[in-house]
């Protein structure tokens, strides 16, 4: 099944970077690496490496984008090595199966998440490397699926190139900026996680505050909760309701929402309730898009096993170093050497320099 690749142009609509937070809030959103596209990954892997050969039907609910044609051959080499480096996005679009479940004048789609997750030789531990979505970049030319041409242009804020002209033109772009070529891409819509989450009889989460977002719509109390598929949407979505508004709170929400749903999925017996996990594959595979070459469930199973030895406890995340952009301090632009000495490494399957985890945007430290 294709991907169509040519979204109409929304208006800009990303909040600019909040430097209101103090250093703590800060320190905090950089320890908080383990963001919603991470886990749902994870997640995904291990349902196809577990219980695979019961869902061979559901091939067809998986959507392919043929990346290598997209691009063509203006590509950087593949790794030298067996490591393997996976786009990673989350869209948000309004449109059709997610129209009912935002709010706010919100229209169109974008990537809400971004993350490069590297998996060195061997194959026995990972780190994913977190882009920014205020990032300015130079996009590249890009050819949208109706073979036109969408010329290259300079300071593009990175999370506008997916609704501007599409998924293959975001991994172009990753691929120009960094030097890495990206071996896979996977992404995962907000209208599927919502079918998962009620698939598997909601998701209990603790909160230490009251939230009230009039915003995502979110209203919980202080204490413990059982939320279904839509307040799930609005806990990992909720920003205004907590801390001071920016996206530090909504990452730390992110974190403790997907703990709690891989804690969920641990408990219960998939492959002892084939109906139930014939429901839950049905919603998860229906919510993803891959390259064409993972498009199946068989495929996307063999690629999970091939991760077996990497443990997610031990993933590391860390955030591509930026700084303030001097024209625009609501843009962040890549901070040098920083970045450099980060694509490095990974384009050599080499480990990273401590150096390369600095980010002067926030202080220096990992995401």
């Amino acid at each position: 099944m294709s991907h169509d690749l040519s979204t109409p142009v929304p208006p800009d609509r990303q909040s600019p970077p909040d430097k209101r937070g103090n250093r703590r809030a800060q320190k905090k959103k950089r320890r908080t690496g383990r963001i919603v596209l991470l886990s749902l990954l994870v997640l995904v892997l291990a349902l196809g490496g577990t219980a695979y050969w019961l869902y061979s039907d559901l091939d067809g609910n998986i959507k392919g984008v043929d990346i290598d044609r997209a691009i063509g051959d203006d590509r950087p080499e593949k790794l030298p090595t067996s490591g393997q480096n996976i786009l990673v996005l989350g869209s948000d679009s309004r449109a059709g199966a997610n129209a009912s479940l935002g709010t706010g004048n919100v229209s169109g789609a974008r990537s809400d998440t971004a993350l490069v997750m590297h998996i060195p030789e061997g194959r026995t531990k990972a780190v994913a490397v977190s882009i920014p979505r205020d990032t300015l970049v130079t996009r590249p030319e890009c050819t949208r699926s109706d073979g036109s041409t969408v010329s290259s242009a300079k300071r593009v804020m990175f999370n506008s190139i997916y609704s501007q002209v599409g998924p293959a033109c975001v991994v172009k772009t990753v691929e120009q900026i960094s030097g890495v070529r990206m071996d896979h891409y996977v992404e995962i819509d907000f209208a599927g996680f919502k079918g998962l989450v009620d698939a598997i009889g909601g998701v209990t989460v603790t909160v230490d505050k009251d939230i009230h977002d009039s915003s995502s719509g979110l209203d919980l109390t202080a204490g413990t909760h059982k939320l279904d598929g839509t307040q799930s949407l609005q806990f990992v979505r909720t920003r205004h309701g907590i801390g001071d508004g920016s996206d530090l709170g909504r990452i730390g929400l992110q974190q403790k929402f997907m703990l709690a749903l891989l804690s969920e999925i641990k408990k219960q017996d998939l492959l002892g309730s084939p109906t139930k996990s014939y429901k839950i594959a049905d919603k998860l595979t229906a919510a993803l898009t891959t390259d064409s070459d993972l498009a199946s469930l068989t495929k996307l199973a063999e690629f999970g096993r091939s991760l077996n030895g990497v443990d997610p406890s031990t993933m590391e995340t860390i955030m591509l170093p930026v700084q303030y952009d001097k024209a625009d301090p609501n843009r962040v632009v890549a901070a040098e050497p920083q970045a450099s000495q980060l694509w490095k490494a990974l384009r050599r399957d080499t480990t990273i320099p401590e150096s390369a985890k600095k980010s002067p945007a926030t202080g220096g430290g990992s995401a």
